[in-house]
């Protein structure tokens, strides 16, 4: 008999810690994805040779400090891609969490363990990480809420890095309300600008999904109306969503080879065949693209500025699909990520806070449907998210 049914949390003796007796969160219990730090334990970034070359953290990350202190009790560490570079889930080294809503298909990657904790009603919050997706997607595949918060709205002091300048620390929640909650806690006040619409239906988002993936969320999106007024179709992306994939592909990578390049070079660790083939591409990246995919975040950022500071609210699906079967090919992996990093580019690029709520289902396995506002609307755009829930029928 096992408390962790699902394989979310990091094998071994699991790292816990008491709450403080007073604060918002008391009775709740969190985890926190393999990247943050906890006092006296080694961060394991989910590659058996990064916990080899490092020793114990001399420190609590930040965002454990803040969760501890509101009341909160730490349950353990859950698992994580290796270095956090990957969108499925997989972890050859510790093994791959069960998805608790969708057992034949992969949990979503990086911050995998955090979501499956959640979806298995293990913990009721979870911290992940978001660069280009982590925290969304597998929030969009487990059927659970989950925020990529504001760029830099909350602190990654004690976390690991892969892309300074993408990466976001997000977290899960199995409510509306309880997602609202965690904000309250780690969010910085809200600011003056609040996301309460109007609705932008992203029609590059909405076409690139597939046909039965829109099907599914139309009556969540259809709620989201009946709360904000009529959807308005805009085009956000006459380069296409592939030259935004693209563009947050190359930009990202020169980030992660100069975050842990150094270590991959002076270690020379094992990686699995995936994630040592992004590496390789990261080091060897043109620097011409790198330049190329910057120059378009400078682009996307003006562009989604404007549309965004009045309050109004971007709508799509989190992910054009289900999450993949765990027969997928690599190659068909692959073809999923590229598809599906093309819609998480938005916000990646834009610095956006986007909350995914667990809106459809299609063949049985969960579909989300994404709420993007503009910078520092992250506490508004968590309580439309809550309004939303109730509004559709999902879990408040």
């Amino acid at each position: 008999m096992t408390d962790d049914p699902v394989g979310a949390f990091v094998p071994g003796t699991r790292v816990q810690r008491a709450g403080a007796a007073t604060g918002p969160l008391v009775g709740f219990s969190f985890a926190v994805k393999d990247l943050y730090d906890i006092a006296g334990d080694v961060t394991g970034y989910g590659n058996p040779d990064w916990a080899r070359t490092h020793g114990p953290a001399t420190g609590d990350a930040v965002v454990v400090t803040a969760l501890l202190e509101a009341g909160a009790r730490l349950a353990g560490k859950t698992k994580t891609v290796e270095l956090a570079y990957g969108l499925t889930g997989e972890n050859v080294w510790y093994g791959t969490p069960t998805n608790p809503a969708a057992p034949d298909r992969f949990p979503g990657g990086s911050s995998c363990g955090s979501a499956a904790a959640v979806a298995a009603g293990l913990v009721d919050i979870a911290m992940g990480s978001d660069t280009g997706g982590s925290v969304r997607i597998p929030a969009s595949y487990c059927g659970i809420y989950g925020i990529r918060p504001s760029w830099g709205a909350v602190s990654l002091t004690g976390a690991c890095p892969l892309g300074p300048a993408f990466d976001t620390a997000g977290w899960f929640a199995a409510t509306a309300g309880m997602l609202r909650r965690a904000g309250d806690v780690l969010l910085p006040p809200a600011g003056t600008v609040a996301a309460t619409g109007p609705l932008l239906k992203v029609q590059d988002a909405w076409v690139n999904a597939e046909p039965a993936t829109a099907a599914a969320l139309a009556p969540a999106l259809a709620a989201a109306e009946r709360l904000c007024g009529p959807a308005l179709p805009i085009h956000l992306a006459p380069e296409g969503l592939g030259a935004l994939y693209e563009g947050f592909r190359c930009a990202q990578a020169a980030e992660a080879w100069t975050s842990l390049g150094p270590w991959i070079e002076a270690t020379g660790p094992s990686f699995s065949p995936a994630v040592r083939d992004r590496f390789a591409a990261a080091k060897a990246m043109d620097p011409a693209k790198v330049a190329a995919g910057r120059a378009l975040r400078r682009v996307i950022q003006a562009r989604l500025g404007a549309l965004l500071a009045g309050g109004a609210v971007l709508v799509y699906p989190t992910s054009p699909m289900p999450a993949p079967l765990l027969s997928a090919s690599p190659a068909d992996q692959n073809a999923v990520r590229e598809k599906t990093m093309g819609v998480t580019a938005i916000a990646g690029l834009g610095g956006l806070p986007e909350v995914t709520l667990p809106a459809g289902r299609v063949q049985g396995a969960p579909v989300g449907l994404s709420l993007v506002g503009a910078p520092g609307t992250d506490q508004s755009l968590l309580a439309l998210a809550v309004a939303l829930a109730r509004a559709a029928g999902l879990p408040a």
